[in-house]
């Protein structure tokens, strides 16, 4: 009888158990659409029966016939852009999107208007109408232009030279009157495209060179920094466009201008609007500034974003000290013209009210007294606001709205408490279109308006604040949107209730 063969030691057994796998030489590959499923099952099921395969497969022989198109299709891809292993292509729709740039010269967007003014500037082909004009009388073109505009009758005028002869220089003179100045303003205000060196003055009515092209800077309303020369500046009565961003600093209407021309037409027309962009600190005061424009469908928004350092439990003097300013006693955030109408100081004040005390040890404590707080041991840093001061305020008299907020922030120049409750007010607002001061919503900001502007009728649901920071993928938490003078009161600085 035969021994039983000896038992594996245990190095033999680890040895056949830890040993590397053999790669195979076989390689996954789809079956070409041409073969049917049945052919490539037997042949598959023969060699694995087979005791004489061998034990690589040979490669799948190439098809001659080209893969049909897809359903849809109107290509074929190429084999470059298909996976080898499961036969399916890729999809580059999310590389291309990723490809694309946002307000830039290259969008569709860009492309379309370039195409759209280029096809306005094409000569026109149709056959000349001074043959229909000359068949009616000078006298009744005359006639005709008595009931226009003195704008609308000098673009009469304007639109051709039989026009021109019919009407005489009545249209010229009749708009050239000091009176007539705004008709004058939309007048010149057509003829903005064809002048990329010069700017139109809205105080004498006449397009004055850019002393500096390509090279406006927005500085401070203490630095001299003209744009172009202007006989009328200086003069009595005579005040250029403006509106104020914070203490010390104001944008004028000619930035408005430069800005929405270089994005309407060319850049060679201004700047661009990421250069009116700045970050700054008022000297008298601990707040800080920063502002940002965004333009959207050929409206220039704003956005003014002012913070300070503010200490718990502040007396009413206290407050005023902190939220105005000595020199003229208007805050030192950005406001519109009707910040005394309303709950804008009362909601600043409130939110002065929820800064909670700063933190204390228990040796700090006993230091003025037996008594000790545990709350102020470990204070809550995330403050709450309440139901008055946390919702957005829109002022109802022009495109402007406000947000309160208190962020814990570092101070770095107080080596006790290092970080503060700030209080931070943020205005976002329509400067509008840019093509005259007398704009709805610019009259309506600076309170120069001849008619009553309503912002909740023009503006409708979607918020200006909504629509700022949608653009640059930031959305700002869900709140409330109230009016800024709910109950309707205009005593301005007659009212005390603003101080």
């Amino acid at each position: 009888m035969d021994s039983p063969p000896p038992k594996p030691s245990l190095r033999t057994r680890l040895g056949l158990a830890l040993r590397p796998k053999s790669r195979s030489a076989t390689k996954l590959t789809k079956a070409p659409p041409s073969e049917p499923f049945d052919k490539v099952t037997s042949s598959t099921t023969t060699k694995s029966t087979s005791t004489s395969t061998s034990s690589t497969l040979s490669p799948a022989s190439p098809n001659p016939k080209p893969r049909p198109l897809a359903h849809g299709a109107i290509y074929r891809p190429t084999e470059d852009n298909t996976n080898t292993q499961t036969g399916e292509r890729r999809d580059d729709t999310d590389l291309l999107h990723g490809l694309m740039h946002r307000d830039s010269d290259s969008s569709l967007d860009s492309a379309y208007e370039r195409l759209k003014r280029k096809r306005e500037e094409e000569v026109d082909d149709r056959p000349p109408g001074e043959a229909d004009v000359e068949k009616l009388p000078g006298d009744l073109w005359i006639a005709i232009a008595d009931f226009l505009s003195p704008c609308d009758a000098a673009n009469l005028a304007y639109a051709s030279k039989t026009l021109a002869s019919r009407l005489g220089t009545g249209a010229w003179r009749e708009l050239n009157r000091p009176e007539n100045l705004k008709e004058k303003i939309k007048f010149l205000g057509g003829m903005d495209g064809k002048m990329p060196s010069h700017l139109l003055c809205f105080l004498c009515g006449i397009y004055h060179v850019r002393t500096q092209i390509g090279k406006e800077r927005l500085k401070a309303t203490s630095v001299i920094n003209p744009l172009y020369v202007c006989g009328s500046v200086g003069k009595p009565g005579y005040k250029p466009p403006r509106t104020r961003l914070t203490p010390g600093h104001t944008l004028a209407f000619t930035f408005v201008q430069l800005v929405l021309r270089a994005r309407k037409y060319e850049a060679s027309y201004g700047i661009e609007v990421n250069e009116l962009g700045r970050r700054y600190k008022d000297p008298y005061s601990e707040w800080a500034h920063q502002t940002r424009y965004y333009i959207r469908k050929g409206h220039l928004l704003l956005r003014v974003t002012s913070r300070s350092f503010a200490s718990p439990g502040l007396p009413p003097s206290g407050q005023r000290h902190l939220l105005y300013s000595r020199e003229d006693y208007t805050p030192y955030f950005s406001v519109c013209a009707h910040w005394r109408d309303g709950e804008l100081m009362d909601v600043c004040k409130c939110a002065l009210g929820h800064i909670p005390k700063h933190r204390e040890t228990i040796a700090q404590q006993m230091k003025r007294g037996p008594q000790i707080q545990g709350a102020l041991r470990n204070p809550n840093p995330i403050v709450s606001l309440c139901g008055f001061c946390r919702p957005i305020r829109r002022c109802p008299e022009c495109p402007s709205e406000y947000l309160v907020e208190l962020k814990l922030a570092e101070d770095k120049n107080d080596p006790l408490v290092k970080f503060k409750q700030a209080i931070t007010v943020t205005r976002w607002c329509d400067l509008g279109d840019g093509s005259s001061p007398i704009d709805p919503e610019w009259a309506a900001i600076n309170g120069e308006g001849e008619t009553a502007y309503d912002s909740f009728a023009n503006m409708g649901r979607r918020a200006i604040s909504g629509i700022f920071e949608s653009q640059s993928g930031v959305t700002i938490p869900g709140q409330r949107m109230l009016s800024l003078n709910p109950k309707n009161e205009k005593l301005g600085e007659e009212g005390h209730g603003w101080y």
